[in-house]
């Protein structure tokens, strides 16, 4: 569920493209088991109960593995590539590479078995999130896991697709429906056509195969490859929930599962759903922005912004709107700041309160008739064509889209006025009501089938996967689910585990992974 960075759809990481030797054949074959139920603070994975009868796993060549440190990851990272099918219906048929990473245990007498990581998106990186929670997660886990991740097809060193868009097409704030002024969504409709069209013009097979239900297949795919019956998993934002479908599919293959940051897994909806929902997760998440920008400390720093945290919510709207009507000239040669760009940075930065300076300084600077705004830069610059592809092809070809022009266009009208901050885009026109293929598949109804091996873990105050749509996730789960809530919207707004600081929310998750052991009911951490 990807703003820039880390927040849920349309996220873009960049990852380091990587290649591998092609791997000699060897082929392991999947014990089917199913983990137990967890009783009250018991030890999760650990005891195995009776076999699942179900088909042995199609053999699967092994990885070879070679070094590939970067110079600001972690230290002993290796990777190797993993081949797949293009389209699962025809498993020998056309194959596509996906780019693998793995960390080692560094205590193998401690380890237990292997953690994957699933990040957000759609368009988020493994070898990113990798490279940034790789140290972290090895002191906390101290040994217990190999630590793995994949980049996604369409990303980072995967076989990649292009839909071959426009530069103007690419644009973070275009890409995203922001409505005109006043509402009007001509344009927008305008552009999703196009979008939608160079895609099913351009895209091919490949990006006809960016979906959840093909990750899922991959990713275990790749749990074959690497030879384990079981996997763990920390899947973050959109990244939960690909482990909600994983583990509804394959739930004799899951470990100790965390979903982290979560949203509404309506199957009639899926990412849509998400998008309409961030409406209500800025609204969450702006307040904490407000207090900040109001605090005094900010007067000795030249970012205070207003003298009371409630004079920076009506001060923001009408800053947008005078930039609706006269968009100033920034930095950035031919992109001006306009309401929606602006819009669009505070959604950005509510993403974490690191980047609320940047967006204190941009304020003021559209506010100073001599001011020049120095924009983000991850919205100076159209995204690079595959990724603007893979964002946009895994959310429209996971379900159909509901809508039609008039109904968008009345859904935009109302959502202006019950959430202005994000002025009627969460539910406005997108490609996807204009995608040429239809679903290959119905998306995964998430019930509470299957072992109760599940933590979930989620900030109250999410600007991009809001508290109302985890708590839908967390009904669909019922008992094999348990809910971390961290009283927080700061630090990492989006993403909660070693994201804030926050000592109870990280060491329920830490502990859970480690021992197994799990709350007996849903826990609430204070911030």
């Amino acid at each position: 569920m990807s703003t820039y960075p880390s927040t849920a759809l349309l996220l873009v990481l960049s990852a380091t493209v990587v290649t591998a030797a092609t791997a000699p054949t060897r082929t392991t074959t999947a014990t089917a088991v199913s983990a137990s139920a967890t009783a009250p603070m018991s030890r999760v994975g650990d005891v195995v109960t009776a076999a699942a009868a179900v088909p042995a796993a199609t053999a699967v060549p092994a990885l070879t593995w070679r070094p590939c440190d970067e110079p600001k990851g972690p230290a002993g990272r290796e990777c190797a590539e993993l081949s797949v099918p293009v389209d699962y219906r025809d498993p020998d048929g056309p194959q596509l590479t996906l780019a693998v990473y793995r960390l080692r245990s560094e205590r193998p007498a401690a380890r237990r078995g292997t953690l994957l990581l699933i990040p957000g998106g759609p368009g988020g990186s493994g070898a990113r999130q990798l490279a940034q929670k790789g140290d972290a997660l090895r002191k906390e886990m101290a040994g217990a896991y190999d630590i793995v991740a994949l980049d996604p097809r369409g990303l980072g060193g995967s076989t990649k697709a292009s839909c071959e868009l426009a530069p103007d097409d690419r644009y973070l704030a275009n890409l995203r429906s922001w409505p005109g002024p006043d509402g009007e969504i001509t344009e927008n409709v305008a552009r999703s056509r196009r979008i939608a069209d160079a895609c099913g013009r351009n895209g091919g097979a490949v990006l006809r195969g960016f979906s959840t239900a093909n990750e899922v297949r991959d990713i275990d795919r790749f749990r074959q490859a690497l030879g384990e019956r079981k996997l763990s998993a920390w899947g973050v934002s959109y990244g939960t929930y690909v482990a909600a479908v994983y583990a509804q599919k394959y739930p004799q293959y899951t470990d100790r599962w965390v979903m982290d940051s979560n949203g509404d897994p309506d199957p009639a909806r899926v990412a849509q759903g998400w998008l309409a929902n961030m409406a209500v997760g800025v609204d969450d998440r702006f307040p904490d922005f407000a207090a900040w920008a109001a605090d005094p400390a900010r007067q000795d720093e030249g970012l205070r912004l207003a003298q009371r945290p409630e004079d920076v919510r009506p001060l923001f709207l009408a800053l947008a709107a005078k930039l609706d009507r006269k968009p100033k000239d920034s930095t950035t040669a031919g992109v001006p700041l306009t309401g929606n760009l602006l819009r669009q940075a505070l959604q950005n930065a509510l993403a974490g309160n690191g980047s609320f300076p940047q967006l204190a300084r941009l304020v003021q600077a559209a506010q100073d008739p001599a001011g020049e705004p120095v924009l983000p830069a991850e919205l100076a610059e159209p995204l690079p064509d595959q990724d603007a592809a893979v964002m946009i092809a895994t959310i429209c070809n996971d379900v159909r889209w509901r809508g039609t022009v008039p109904s968008y266009a009345r859904a935009v009208a109302a959502d202006r006025v019950r959430h202005p901050l994000t002025a009627g885009m969460p539910v406005n026109v997108s490609a996807c009501a204009f995608w040429k293929d239809a679903p290959a598949e119905k998306p995964t109804r998430i019930t509470a089938e299957g072992p109760s091996d599940i933590l979930m873990i989620q900030n109250r105050r999410d600007p991009a996967s809001p508290y109302s749509g985890a708590l839908r996730m967390r009904s669909a789960l019922g008992d094999r689910a348990r809910l971390v809530t961290v009283d927080h919207g700061g630090h990492g707004g989006h993403g909660a585990y070693l994201a804030n600081g926050n000592a109870c929310g990280d060491r329920a998750v830490t502990t859970f992974l480690t021992t197994g052991r799990r709350p007996a009911g849903d826990v609430l951490c204070a911030d």
